[in-house]
């Protein structure tokens, strides 16, 4: 069989004006049994930007960045979304129609877990199952959640946010012959740093590693940026109360906190999407105000030049062509092909 021709980008997709809202959240709830009063209360947050999700940007600036990095490579470059234009099912028959025969795929999660992985995997064989005869081999590349390429980023990204809060928040001075304990150090009481990703009901979490390998990236970005004291929430919940899911949330959080500004890194997230903007721009951000505090999000990292660089060992990594699997911590690096069964729905 011929070598890998193409990389298609694999996403979460988002409407792009107001009338493809409701058609989109429609798709996104399908057979889960939400309320119309909570879409059509979701259905808000997209109108107040107009209609468009950011995620589609995102993925078009990554992939704007991706063309050059990969050059050399001999590899076309595709785009396809679960829930929104273009749909992956339509660039998986654009790619048989291209005479793609084997493809591998970046998804815009890092994570493991059953949304974050296991249905992108779904999702791909379905796109497969619907073109038919001739739909190309597509393998997705391995979790990169303790990646050099994404925790180094991440850190980078927490830093610059730290920076305007110690900007923002008078310096706790640091008494003679006392120690600096660096970026975290200045007004320890004052600046509150907190990692954020999206919550899922406990009971996925019991069969998934989606809860530790997000707690890893944030301990090892927590240790490259050199912040002692953090913590991890969680937020975008949208399971009815009765269904426990993982805590704290980021906004009851932000509220029970006592610091002069809040520092939040979206490290569950790979492009900039309405959860982070909803979420944690609006809500989280209001209820620091509310308090009197100052609240700094850190930018997402997915056109970040480390982050590009990783995309590109990744795939030399499955062209045999990459000399080390890099990984951070004890973890090691994920396997090319994730265990049989892993993460039920």
């Amino acid at each position: 069989m011929d070598g890998y021709q193409a990389l298609v980008l694999v996403s979460f997709g988002g409407p792009e004006k107001a009338d493809e809202v409701m058609p989109f959240l429609r798709r996104v709830t399908a057979g889960r049994g939400i309320p119309e009063g909570r879409i059509e209360k979701v259905a808000q947050h997209y109108y107040d930007l107009g209609g468009a999700s950011p995620i589609n940007a995102s993925c078009r600036d990554l992939l704007a960045a991706l063309r050059p990095e990969l050059d050399g490579l001999g590899l076309a470059l595709y785009w396809g979304n679960r829930n929104g234009a273009p749909l992956l099912a339509d660039t998986v028959a654009q790619m048989r129609d291209d005479g793609v025969s084997r493809a591998l795929a970046l998804v815009t999660s890092a994570y493991g877990g059953y949304s974050s992985c296991r249905q992108y995997l779904d999702d791909i064989s379905s796109a497969q199952a619907a073109v038919g005869p001739g739909a190309p081999e597509i393998s997705k590349l391995r979790l990169y959640y303790n990646h050099p390429g994404w925790v180094g980023p991440w850190a980078s990204s927490l830093r610059s946010a730290l920076d305007q809060a110690h900007q923002a928040v008078p310096t706790t001075s640091v008494p003679p012959g006392g120690d600096d304990d660096g970026p975290g150090a200045p007004g320890a009481e004052d600046v509150e740093v907190l990692f954020s990703a999206h919550s899922i009901p406990l009971s996925m979490a019991r069969t998934s590693p989606y809860p530790e390998h997000v707690t890893e990236t944030a301990r090892l970005c927590a240790e490259l940026a050199g912040v002692k004291s953090w913590h991890l929430v969680w937020q975008s919940r949208s399971g009815p109360p009765s269904s426990p899911w993982l805590g704290p949330d980021v906004r009851e959080v932000v509220e029970a906190s006592t610091a002069s500004s809040i520092v939040v890194a979206p490290i569950g997230f790979v492009c900039d999407n309405m959860e982070i903007v909803h979420d944690l721009d609006v809500e989280a951000a209001a209820a620091a105000r509310e308090r009197g505090a100052h609240f700094f999000r850190a930018s997402t990292v997915s056109t970040s030049p480390e982050f590009v660089r990783m995309v590109r060992q990744l795939v030399e990594e499955r062209l045999g062509s990459g000399d080390v699997r890099a990984a951070l911590g004890p973890d090691g690096p994920w396997p090319d092909l994730c265990p049989v069964g892993h993460c039920p729905p």
